[in-house]
């Protein structure tokens, strides 16, 4: 874990000048077991210390592959260094920032226990064994461990410090199985969440259940057939809800997209949803427990609160940093994050979560006479006017209310804001999803969820 030395460092600050220091390392871990073979087994760190000085409304940002006072030193003056060749170069201001939205100090989070890679790998071989003697009709397995965990220092001249600690871990497990020509179909399932290696997997037999429900899946799917290409009534599940929150809307809210020319901008305040649609960027806590992946303070020494994003189906804000905050006249709710070190911070989404409804699932399946139910996405894509398409990988149809034969793989396409006006049921539990990226220049850990959901959407066919 990083060394805390909020004294010393603190006292290299010059008064009067808008500073952030953050000292930050980054673990990776990961372990592939395919069909019984070991085949990539990694461990690697990265370390450093970055700094940005604003002065004027400008700002210089530098960073260092060292944690160390002298690397402290020499940061910070690198920093003040890019700021003055800004402000020679530009000729003017930029947006100067507000005192900031309170001070003070964000306690320590927890720690980063670091499995033994040994135990990873055992871990490992045993689901693959337990895999492997279970379903053995399977056309491939593989067992897939993957971590990347964070420990970082954020001190600031005037907002708030604090020493923070995001461990993240996973276990994806992939199943393929051939259709009766003989093409390959498979299906995934990722285990585990935040926390380190033991708090997830010390017991394994508890993902049992899942393995199960995976296989059905994929023996549906080795069955299926193409879905019908059109407009059509579907029921979303929580994983498409959560990909088409955090793609196709979650990022044209972001303030600096918003700038950009999304079509976030001429939309606020205006309707662009039913009704019952309510999205917000959770925090650090949802329903009263800790939100997949929690994020108490940025990178720019902003106390994280939630940002409400559409309320009621009306558009009511955006996520901000501490500049763009100032510029639309909205308060920063600490969404300026940096994957690495070296690595400025940018606006960018923590648990961005579609609020639940009153329905469950059950009812919302039962009321469509002729339709389909998408459960899982592989991948999506969304541009800044809110259009997108998504890979389904997942699927069902539904006949008279009830669950008919799986699908193969297709996708789903629309522009959100017009997709977001039908929906007119959603279910009252909200499924999270944390073991994926976001790539917006840099790749960022995100949570994203919501509930089922019944609206209406393009589907692809063949």
């Amino acid at each position: 874990m990083l060394k805390d030395i909020y004294e010393v460092e603190k006292a290299l600050f010059e008064d009067g000048v808008q500073t952030v220091l953050r000292a930050q390392e980054n673990r990776y871990r990961s372990v592939d077991i395919l069909k019984g073979n070991l085949v990539s087994n990694s461990r690697r760190e990265t370390r450093g210390i970055s700094a940005r000085v604003g002065k004027d409304g400008l700002y210089g940002f530098a960073s260092i592959a060292e944690c160390s006072d002298e690397a402290a030193k020499m940061v910070l003056k690198a920093a003040a260094d890019n700021v003055k060749l800004l402000t020679r170069h530009r000729g003017n201001t930029g947006i100067i920032l507000p005192p900031s939205y309170g001070t003070g100090r964000i306690p320590t989070n927890g720690d980063i226990v670091d499995a033994e890679q040994k135990r990873i790998i055992d871990t490992c071989r045993k689901i693959d064994d337990y895999i492997a003697q279970k379903y053995p009709d399977l056309d491939s397995r593989e067992v897939y461990y993957s971590e990347d965990s964070q420990d970082r220092i954020i001190y600031s001249s005037d907002a708030y410090d604090g020493h923070l600690v995001t461990p993240r871990c996973y276990i994806y497990i992939i199943m393929s199985l051939k259709t009766k020509d003989g093409t390959p179909v498979e299906l995934f399932k990722a285990l585990g969440g935040f926390g380190s290696f033991e708090d997830n997997f010390s017991d394994i037999e508890q993902y049992y259940p899942e393995f199960e429900k995976l296989y059905k899946k994929v023996k549906d799917k080795a069955e299926g057939v193409y879905a019908e290409a059109g407009y059509k009534t579907v029921v979303l599940g929580g994983m498409m809800g959560g990909m088409l929150a955090h793609e196709a809307v979650g990022h044209t809210v972001e303030a600096d997209l918003v700038m950009g020319g999304s079509v976030a901008g001429p939309s606020l305040g205006k309707r662009v949803a039913s009704d019952l649609v309510n999205l917000v960027d959770f925090a650090h806590t949802f329903d009263g427990n800790p939100a997949p992946l929690p994020v108490y303070l940025d990178d720019e020494g902003t106390k994280a609160a939630d940002a409400v994003l559409i309320k009621d189906g009306i558009l009511t804000g955006y996520m901000n940093n501490r500049e763009t905050a100032e510029k639309f006249g909205m308060k920063p709710t600490g969404n300026a994050r940096g994957w690495s070190f070296a690595d400025e911070p940018l606006i960018r989404m923590r648990n961005t979560c579609v609020l639940p409804g009153k329905n469950t699932v059950e009812e919302l399946i039962e009321s469509v006479d002729d339709g389909y139910y998408l459960i899982d996405s592989g991948n999506g894509q969304a541009d800044l006017t809110g259009e997108f398409m998504f890979g389904v990988t997942c699927g069902y149809e539904i006949k008279n209310g009830k669950l008919g034969r799986a699908l193969l793989d297709t996708t789903v396409s629309g522009v959100a804001f017009e997709m977001l006006k039908t929906v007119d049921m959603l279910s009252n539990e909200v499924e999270w999803y944390s073991s994926g990226f976001c790539g917006k220049k840099q790749q960022m850990s995100v949570g994203m969820g919501g509930p089922h959901m019944r609206c209406k959407i393009m589907i692809g066919g063949r």
